[in-house]
């Protein structure tokens, strides 16, 4: 009589995960964000996760005198990873406001070389092209960003009161990874990279970024690529938007992109991102700190909520996590139920505050 075995499940996984809320609107909608990944990890019968709130930004500036303090370096190193709410940097003091601003000084410590943006139309929102449904995947780490570009300093100066010089490097290394990044997101996805460059004019440096791409699709037979000039892509972009998957761009050409395609599926409020490097991941929404609605109860949530949703994706994918998996796909769901149902904010035609929508979508998470 053979042995009976027991197959014990894998038992739920913790992840200790930072907390930075921020300025302006990000003491509202980082919360907000926190509370629906609670509901769904909740919901998958995942264990809870363990946030560390640490100092960033105006309050750190008067508490720590660093808008980014040390002490939060240090801790987010031992983290599984990070809920990071936007800054007002133009808004600090100087010297702090000339200074590499706070997710930019995290992006550079941790080499967090991977920006990646989706822009997907949510249902009853007011996008301009609501069937928008793709993911810039952006160099973070050189580019035409001169702050990203040196060990020390931005990599801006001026020899003379009327002459500013500002530098752009790019490597093959960098771009070999931010490649590698795009393609295999398309696998996931439906198989189509676009590559894009200024190569026509700035042969050198943005030529090497689209031929270095290309080297890297062919090891991905199976992913259609092709490539469009930057001032090209933005008009492709307003007039077939659905017909575009993963868009690989440089620092700077991937920020603008994201923007406009955040836009075109609704609002700016719902643009999600993450940042990543092979190791470390911190979830960030596209958008700015909105100064002038904070504290009033009017910020969306969406674009942090989805943000933490993709981090989520991401710890999931790197330990082999279903639970996270299936929490963050939760996150997703319960934003687009949400929004079908008609509870938006003002800036998708709604009237829900912060704290009603972040209510209404955890309710839909947890199955409610």
């Amino acid at each position: 009589m053979s042995a009976v075995v027991t197959l014990n499940p894998v038992p739920p996984r913790s992840y200790r995960l930072g907390v930075m809320l921020g300025d302006g609107i990000g003491p509202e909608i980082v919360p907000a964000a926190v509370r629906v990944v609670d509901a769904a990890l909740a919901a998958v019968g995942s264990a809870s996760a363990d946030w560390q709130e640490l100092p960033l930004g105006a309050s750190a500036i008067e508490q720590h005198g660093s808008a980014i303090p040390p002490a939060t370096l240090e801790a987010l190193a031992g983290l599984d990873g990070w809920l990071l709410g936007p800054h007002d940097s133009a808004a600090y003091p100087e010297p702090f406001r000339s200074q590499l601003n706070p997710s930019g000084a995290i992006r550079k410590h941790f080499d967090l070389y991977a920006n990646v943006r989706p822009a997907r139309g949510l249902g009853g929102g007011t996008a301009i092209a609501p069937d928008t449904d793709l993911v810039v995947v952006r160099e973070n780490t050189e580019g035409f960003y001169a702050d990203r570009n040196t060990h020390a300093g931005t990599g801006e100066y001026m020899p003379t009161p009327d002459v500013a010089v500002c530098m752009g490097v790019f490597t093959r290394p960098a771009v070999e990874r931010i490649a590698r990044a795009a393609f295999e997101l398309a696998r996931r996805r439906r198989r189509r990279v676009t590559i894009v460059h200024k190569a026509n004019v700035l042969q050198l440096s943005s030529g090497l970024f689209k031929r270095v791409c290309l080297e890297v699709a062919e090891g991905y037979p199976d992913v259609a690529v092709d490539d469009v000039h930057i001032d090209a892509m933005t008009v492709h972009l307003l007039r077939r938007a659905h017909d575009f998957d993963v868009v690989v761009a440089e620092n700077m050409f991937g920020d603008i992109l994201s923007d406009l395609a955040g836009e075109l599926a609704g609002s700016l409020g719902i643009a999600p991102s993450v940042n990543a490097s092979d190791d470390r991941c911190m979830a960030q929404a596209a958008h700015g700190s909105a100064p002038d609605i904070a504290g009033r109860g009017l910020a969306n949530p969406v674009a942090m909520i989805l943000s933490a949703g993709m981090l989520l994706d991401w710890l999931g994918r790197r330990h082999g996590d279903e639970r996270a998996l299936d929490a963050a796909a939760r996150v997703e769901e319960g934003v687009r139920a949400a929004v079908s149902d008609g509870v938006c904010t003002r800036d998708l035609g709604g009237t829900a505050s912060t704290g009603e929508f972040a209510a209404a979508v955890v309710d839909r998470v947890a199955g409610r």
